[in-house]
């Protein structure tokens, strides 16, 4: 764990937010290169950008204050709901902001919304990757205890180390999620070129971000609170609801495009 990466002079620069800079540039540079396919202007993709920027870290600093108030934030001056720099970030908040604020984008420019999601959908899956390499530097959304030879350990001071000296060995949950989410990011990539519909590789990303979020959650550590009898994290409650999402996309949108197709028949 290094959370440092640059230190000038009063300026300090995270880890964490360098890996995210390198997300988002690569998600929006590799989305710009995509939308070619889809005749839309690559300068468009880079427009979205700012507004995608905002609406994620709104979202995840919104959906992470909702869900830890009474734990965090309730014995806190009022303010600190507004320190993002001192950590507290959902990336499921960040996903729905980032929708959002997508959706008024293609509103004023006028554009086909779900080809729009398709173009940045395995983008998503590429810059999820970098973003959880900045938490593995950050120390936070660490796993339980594990004693695999790939485990590993935080230095003194993090929560994993309950007292003393003792390191206490656990699952690299970061690494399985960038792992699974390279792997996933390839075979969006591939499925884009053969879609049969607008929409179809958002869906598909929500259903299989859905699923491998589920499994990876199920060897998280870091977590205060836990739902359904203490088996659920909150991020897997959400994953529940994202996968009925998705799956409701995937086979509602085919039906509207046959519906159109009709009335322009």
């Amino acid at each position: 764990m290094h959370k440092i990466a640059l230190e000038l002079g009063p300026f300090t620069i995270a880890w964490y937010g360098v890996f995210v800079a390198f997300g988002f540039l690569a998600g929006i540079w590799t989305a710009s290169r995509r939308a070619m396919h889809e005749g839309v202007k690559p300068e468009l993709i880079i427009d979205l950008g700012p507004w995608l920027l905002v609406g994620a870290i709104v979202g995840a600093r919104s959906l992470y204050v909702i869900s830890y108030w009474h734990e965090v934030f309730a014995p806190q001056p009022i303010w600190e709901i507004f320190m993002v720099q001192h950590g507290g970030l959902v990336y499921y908040g960040g996903l729905i902001g980032a929708s959002l604020a997508c959706i008024l984008f293609a509103r004023r420019k006028k554009l086909a919304l779900w080809r729009l999601a398709d173009i940045l959908a395995p983008s998503i899956a590429l810059g999820y990757v970098f973003g959880r390499f900045g938490c593995l530097m950050n120390g936070c959304c660490y796993g339980r205890y594990c004693t695999m030879p790939w485990a590993i350990t935080y230095p003194v001071g993090h929560e994993t180390h309950p007292g003393g000296e003792t390191a206490l060995p656990v699952h690299p949950t970061q690494v399985y999620d960038s792992i699974l989410n390279l792997g996933f990011y390839v075979l969006l990539a591939w499925l884009y070129r053969r879609k049969k519909f607008d929409g179809q590789i958002f869906a598909f990303y929500l259903i299989g971000y859905a699923i491998l979020r589920f499994i990876v959650e199920s060897f998280r550590g870091d977590y205060i609170i836990h739902y359904l009898g203490g088996w659920a994290t909150p991020a897997q409650l959400i994953s529940m609801g994202i996968l009925v999402a998705g799956v409701g996309l995937f086979f509602l949108l085919p039906r509207q495009k046959v519906k159109k197709m009709e009335k322009g028949a």
